[in-house]
């Protein structure tokens, strides 16, 4: 791992924690967050615990907690600004994925909330895109905190289990050699998501067609 990447990781317990915590909040709050790399951050959070420079409890706690105010104040900016933002022209490249989002949170509704926490640019717009459609507060909260425990545990405990990979690699194959097995796996893991994910897609938009109107986002579970 380089010597840059050791000395951020390196840095002090409270710092790290406080950069964690607000790179992960921004990338829920605002509605470009979708440019922040939250979920990176959160995991690199998990490799500092593995290395002893932070506690692994108290990452966690930072990355849940900030996930889900991030997504309440998402919420909040979509509930007060959503129409006025969603006519923006910088989001013009960005409209089919819009339109995709806003067609799974039409279609499932609160579980849109969850399923969008694991897609990097649902996860920066779903918040305020329930706020514009005025998901009732109560109903969104529970599956942001749903979402956001989960999401916390699963990418805190992936930089921390990477962290102890990268330990056993670097004593085998040596410094240099481990960083880039490390790399080809992150961006292996990466490409297998993606795919996934649109696969799914396209299933739930064939699913969509033959299940006739929409759904109201406001319509229980």
């Amino acid at each position: 791992m380089s010597g840059l990447l050791d000395s951020i990781l390196g840095a002090p317990a409270w710092m790290v924690l406080g950069v964690v915590g607000l790179v992960v909040f921004a990338e829920d709050a605002l509605f470009v967050g979708f440019v922040i790399p939250g979920e990176t951050v959160a995991i690199l959070g998990g490799v500092a615990a593995h290395r002893g420079h932070v506690s692994f409890a108290a990452v966690l706690a930072v990355v849940v907690a900030a996930a889900i105010v991030g997504d309440s104040v998402g919420y909040e900016v979509g509930k007060h600004a959503g129409p006025r933002l969603l006519t923006w022209r910088a989001l013009d490249k960005h409209r089919a994925r819009l339109d995709d989002a806003q067609d799974l949170l039409a279609r499932r509704g609160g579980a849109a909330v969850f399923l969008g926490r694991w897609v990097a640019f649902f996860r920066a717009v779903m918040p305020a895109l329930a706020g514009t459609a005025r998901m009732p507060y109560p109903r969104f909260l529970a599956f942001n905190a749903a979402g956001g425990v989960v999401w916390g545990a699963v990418v805190v405990t992936a930089g921390y289990l990477a962290g102890a990979s990268y330990a056993q690699v670097e004593k085998t194959l040596g410094r240099d050699g481990a960083f880039v097995a490390l790399a080809v796996a992150v961006v292996a893991l990466v490409v297998w998501r993606v795919r996934k994910h649109r696969a799914e897609r396209q299933v739930e938009r064939r699913a969509g067609r033959r299940g006739g109107p929409q759904a109201d986002v406001s319509a229980p579970e």
